[in-house]
């Protein structure tokens, strides 16, 4: 038998998360892409809304409306960027840190039920993969 297209296989892995993940978020009052965007600043790898943007990839005009409701929320911060004026450098407050961790601490039980499914060794060598695939080229 022919295996499957790992774009296939990735599809329906990945709109099976979203759905797990969804009621999730939103029972803690956000969305994905709220979580995505306070995910990735507290990797703390996009420090001006333009890096933010390219760094999830979401379009950097649409990302306004986003960081401004995550702003109204108290959830970050925006100042001027000293060295560009024209710049905002943007931070998790203390409230979008504790959000973020108790929105993960819930995904992290969906996937562990998830991944209940692997055996130790399917499950190891799936989590040391994944972060390798997902990396831009």
């Amino acid at each position: 038998m022919e295996r499957q297209d790992l774009g296939a296989l990735f599809a329906r892995i990945t709109r099976r998360l979203i759905d797990a993940e969804k009621p999730l978020l939103a029972a803690r009052g956000l969305a994905m892409w709220d979580y995505i965007v306070l995910a990735q600043l507290a990797r703390g790898t996009a420090p001006t809304q333009l890096a933010l943007a390219q760094a999830v990839d979401y379009d950097k005009t649409r990302l306004i409306k986003l960081l401004d409701e995550l702003e109204r929320s108290g959830l970050l911060t925006r100042e001027p960027d000293p060295a560009d004026r024209r710049a905002r450098i943007v931070r998790l407050t203390p409230a979008g840190e504790r959000l973020l961790a108790e929105a993960r601490g819930d995904i992290r039980v969906m996937e562990e039920d998830l991944l209940g499914q692997l055996d130790g060794t399917e499950r190891d060598v799936l989590l040391a993969v994944l972060p390798r695939l997902a990396e831009k080229g």
